[in-house]
C-alpha cells in the first residue's frame, strides 16, 4: 500500500490558520472523519489526545504525527494540513508546527498499511521534502509531491512494477518487472559486499508504543546520521507489523556498540557482552548526532543480560538499574500482563450482579438468572487466571521465554493451594503474594539452570528449551511454591482478617491513604503499588479498597481541570486551553492527564492533588462505596455499589484539589 492510498483529497487542507494545538486535533479528526475512515470520531479523538497525554507527538523542525491505534478506526488513512503561521503544538525545539499529518490506525486487523506510514514517518525526515508539501498551491500537486518522493526513496520493487506497466502486457511487461528486480537485486548485494567488507560499526533498535510513526524516523535520521559522519549505521524497527530490518548474529558480534533508542521492551539477550546505550526514541529523532558519537567513543559500558549468557555473565540489574529498579521492572512486566484479565474478568463478573435480582436466591446472587450466570461464568475464568499469568509474565521477565511456563504453574500452584507441608491439613491459598513468590522464584531459578547448563555439549543446545528447562524449572519452582504456600496463606489470612476487623476510622483511613497514593507519582511506583493493593484485595473479596484507590486515581486531572475553570488568573491560556482536556481524562480514570501540570509546577500540584485525592479516597471508604472492576470512570458506574456517593466522594476530593490549587499558585500575566 501507498502513502497516497492513504491519504485522500478530502483529507487534506492547505494554508491552515490554527489557534491552539486542541484547534489543531480538532481539525485534523474532522479531516480523517471526512475521508471515511473512522467508525466513531469522538472515540478517535480520544484515543489521539491520550496518546499527547504521554508527550508531545510534535518531532521538532516544524513537523507533528499525531496518531491512534484505536477501535474507533474503521479503516487507515492519513489527514494532512499545513499551517503558514504555524502553531504550538509543544514541541521540545520550540519550533511552531508547519506541517502535521495526523494517522488513523484501526485496533486490529490488516497491517498492509504499516509499510506506507513506515515510508511517510521516514521521508519527513529528509530534508527538502517538507519544503516541497508547504510550497505546494494544490491536493493534487500535494499529493503528487509525496508520490514523487515515495518512488524516488523507496523504488525498488515499486520500480520494477512501474516498469512493467509501462512496457505493456506480456513479454514486456514480464521484462519490465525482471529489471526492475534485478536493479533491486543488484543493489542489495552491492550493499552487502559494502557491508561484509567494512560492517556496521553501530547498530540501533527503534521502538515506540504504537510502532507506527516514531519508530522509523528515528531509526531514518540515526542511519543519516551514520552517513553525515561516515559511519556505518544499521537500525532495526520494531513496528506495528513486527521488527524489520533486523540486526543479525554476524552484525552483533562485528558491531562497536548498540544503541536502543525504545520507549518500549525489546529483545535485549541478544546483546549480551557488548557496549550498549539504552535511551528513548525521542532521543533516536532529535539526539542522533550525540548518540552515534558516544556509541562508537570506547566509553559505553558493557551490557550483560540478566537471563545470562554462553559465559554466564549476569548484571545486577539491565542497563546498569539497580537491584530494586529491576525487581520493579520484573514486577511491572506481570503485572501489566495480568491487568487484561482483571479487567476483563471483573467487569463480566460485576455486570453479573447488575443484571441478575437478588430477591430470587441471595444465596446464588450472580447466577440467578441465565445471562447473569453466562456472564459470571466467564468473569470467573478470566479472572481466575489472573495470578498464573502473573507470575509466568515475572519469570518470563526474568528468565526470557524459558521462565514463562515455569512461572505460569508456580502461580497456579499458589492459585490452587497444595495440602502438602501443610500441618493444619486442607489446601492452601497463598493468593497474590505466593504467585508474586512464584513468579520470581521460577525466573531466577531458570536464570540458574541456564548457568547450570551452559557447561554442556553443544550438541544438547536444542533440548534446553524443549526438555531440561520446563522439565526441571517447573518441578523445583513447583516444589519452592508448594512449601512456601503455608506461610503466604498465613500472611493472606492475617491481612484479610486485620481488614475484615478495622473500624469505621481505621477504614477511612486506610481509604485515604490509597487514594493519596495514587497522585504522588501518576502512575509512577507509588501509584502502581496502591493500584496493586486493591487489585490483590479483589481477589480476597474486599471490594472497598478498589473503589477508595479508583476514586483517588480520578481526582489529579480533575482538580486541575475545575482549577483552570473557576481561577482562570492562575494560569496562561495555553494551561487553560489543556486543563479542558482534563476533565475528559479525569472522567476516563487518565490520572497522567495531571503530569503536565505536575512536572511544571511540582511543589505546588503534586500536594493539592494528593490531599484531594485521600480525601476522595477517605470518603468512599466512609460511604461504604465498593467496586468489583479493577477500573474507574464513568464507564463503571453501574458496576459500583453505591454509586451517587461514590460520585459524591469523588466530586468532593476534586474540589478540594482544585481549592488548595488555587491557594498555592499565583497569579499569571497571561
Amino acid at each position: 500500500m501507498r502513502i497516497t492510498e492513504l491519504l485522500k483529497l478530502e483529507s487534506i487542507e492547505l494554508g491552515v490558520k490554527l489557534g491552539s494545538k486542541e484547534e489543531a486535533i480538532d481539525k485534523l479528526a474532522g479531516l480523517m472523519d471526512a475521508g471515511g475512515r473512522l467508525k466513531d470520531k469522538a472515540g478517535y479523538k480520544e484515543g489521539i489526545l491520550a496518546r499527547e497525554a504521554l508527550g508531545s507527538t510534535a518531532v521538532g523542525d516544524g513537523i507533528a504525527i499525531p496518531h491512534a491505534k484505536v477501535d474507533a478506526v474503521k479503516e487507515p488513512g492519513l489527514a494532512a494540513v499545513t499551517v503558514p503561521e504555524g502553531v504550538d503544538y509543544e514541541a521540545f525545539d520550540g519550533s511552531l508546527a508547519n506541517l502535521i499529518f495526523m494517522i488513523a490506525a484501526p485496533a486490529d486487523g490488516a497491517d498492509v498499511h504499516l509499510e506506507a506510514l513506515a515510508n511517510l514517518s521516514t521521508l519527513l525526515m529528509n530534508p527538502g521534502f517538507k519544503e516541497g508539501l508547504l510550497a505546494a498551491e494544490t491536493k493534487e500537486e500535494f499529493l503528487a509531491i509525496i508520490d514523487e518522493a515515495e518512488k524516488e526513496r523507496f523504488g525498488g520493487k515499486e520500480s520494477g512494477d512501474d516498469a512493467g506497466k509501462n512496457a505493456g502486457n506480456g513479454q514486456n511487461g514480464k521484462t519490465g518487472r525482471e529489471t526492475g528486480r534485478s536493479a533491486k537485486e543488484s543493489a542489495g548485494e552491492a550493499e552487502g559486499a559494502a557491508s561484509a567488507k567494512t560492517g556496521y560499526r553501530v547498530l540501533c533498535v527503534t521502538a515506540c508504543p504504537t510502532g507506527i510513526a516514531h519508530t522509523y524516523m528515528a531509526a531514518e535520521n540515526l542511519e543519516n546520521v551514520g552517513k553525515k559522519l561516515g559511519i556505518p549505521v544499521k537500525a532495526e524497527t520494531n513496528g506495528s507489523g513486527g521488527a524489520a530490518n533486523v540486526l543479525t548474529a554476524a552484525e552483533i558480534q562485528a558491531a562497536d556498540a548498540i544503541i536502543i533508542a525504545a520507549d518500549k521492551n525489546v529483545e535485549m539477550a541478544r546483546f549480551d557482552g557488548k557496549p550498549v546505550i539504552m535511551t528513548s526514541v525521542s532521543d533516536g529523532i532529535h539526539k542522533g548526532e550525540e548518540l552515534v558519537k558516544k556509541a562508537v567513543s570506547g566509553t559505553v559500558p558493557v551490557y550483560h543480560h540478566a537471563g545470562g549468557s554462553a559465559d554466564g555473565a549476569v548484571s545486577s540489574g539491565e542497563g546498569g538499574d539497580s537491584i530494586g529498579r529491576t525487581i520493579y521492572k520484573h514486577l511491572m512486566n506481570g503485572v501489566s500482563h495480568m491487568l487484561p484479565f482483571v479487567i476483563g474478568g471483573g467487569i463480566l463478573i460485576a455486570l453479573a450482579f447488575l443484571f441478575d435480582d437478588y430477591a430470587i436466591d441471595p444465596a446464588n446472587f450472580g447466577k440467578n438468572t441465565p445471562l447473569a450466570a453466562y456472564l459470571k461464568t466467564i468473569g470467573e475464568q478470566a479472572f481466575g487466571m489472573m495470578l498464573p499469568v502473573l507470575a509466568g509474565f515475572i519469570a518470563m521477565s526474568i528468565a526470557d521465554r524459558p521462565g514463562l511456563a515455569v512461572g505460569f504453574v508456580g502461580g497456579m500452584i499458589a492459585k490452587m493451594g497444595s495440602t502438602f507441608a501443610n500441618p493444619a491439613g486442607g489446601a492452601v491459598n497463598a493468593g497474590f503474594l505466593g504467585a508474586l513468590f512464584a513468579g520470581f522464584a521460577g525466573g531466577y531459578l531458570v536464570v540458574g539452570l541456564k548457568k547450570l547448563c551452559s557447561h554442556l555439549p553443544k550438541s544438547l543446545e536444542g533440548i534446553k528449551p524443549v526438555l531440561i528447562y520446563p522439565v526441571a524449572g517447573i518441578f523445583l519452582a513447583a516444589v519452592a511454591t508448594t512449601f512456601i504456600n503455608p506461610f503466604m496463606g498465613m500472611i493472606n489470612d492475617g491481612l484479610n482478617h486485620f481488614l475484615n476487623g478495622m473500624g469505621g476510622s481505621s477504614k477511612v483511613l486506610l481509604g485515604a491513604v490509597l487514594g493519596g497514593m495514587m497522585s504522588i507519582d501518576m502512575g509512577g511506583p507509588f501509584n502502581k503499588a496502591a493500584y496493586v493493593f486493591g487489585t490483590a484485595q479483589l481477589a480476597e473479596g474486599n471490594f472497598d479498597m478498589m473503589a477508595a484507590v479508583m476514586a483517588g486515581g480520578m481526582v489529579p486531572p480533575l482538580a486541575i481541570a475545575l482549577c483552570t475553570t473557576f481561577f482562570k488568573n492562575k494560569f496562561t491560556e495555553k494551561e487553560r486551553q489543556s486543563g479542558l482536556v482534563n476533565y475528559i481524562m479525569g472522567l476516563s480514570f487518565i490520572s497522567e492527564g495531571a503530569i503536565p501540570f505536575a512536572a511544571q509546577d511540582p511543589l505546588r500540584v503534586i500536594p493539592s492533588c494528593i490531599a484531594g485525592s485521600a480525601v476522595a479516597g477517605g470518603l468512599s471508604m466512609l460511604f461504604g462505596c465498593t467496586l468489583r472492576a479493577p477500573h474507574g470512570g464513568i464507564f463503571v458506574l453501574p458496576t459500583i455499589g453505591n454509586p451517587a456517593m461514590y460520585l459524591l466522594s469523588v466530586a468532593a476530593g476534586s474540589a478540594v484539589g482544585c481549592v488548595i490549587l488555587a491557594a498555592l499558585k499565583k497569579k499569571q500575566n497571561s
